[in-house]
């Protein structure tokens, strides 16, 4: 099983709160109007743009949160920090608090 984010580009969203990661990918697909592909599988993700997606990674052994939102990219960090951005802004909206990404200067 896989614990770390499935793209060679990827900047990382941080969010304090107790959601399941199915719940949470619900969310981040009604924000941003993208699909939820692979579910029922060890490894969804949510659809942002052409060469974009997002993944969850919740704690583990009942860990509290945070819970990390991989926006990954298999084209750029430019185009994953400026995707973690608006998905950012659109999880703010609806109530989230997201702290400042990571991977973004890197």
């Amino acid at each position: 099983m896989r614990d770390t984010a499935g793209g060679p580009f990827v900047v990382t969203l941080v969010v304090n709160l107790p959601i399941t990661k199915l719940d949470a990918l619900e969310v981040i697909a009604f924000v941003s109007d993208g699909p939820v592909e692979h579910a029922g599988t060890a490894h969804p993700r949510v659809s942002l743009a052409p060469h974009v997606w997002a993944e969850v990674q919740i704690p583990k052994f009942a860990d509290p949160p945070p819970l990390a939102v991989d926006i990954c990219s298999d084209a750029s960090l430019a185009l994953a920090r400026e995707h973690a951005a608006l998905l950012s802004a659109a999880l703010e909206r609806v109530g989230w608090r997201v702290r400042p990404p990571h991977g973004a200067d890197e």
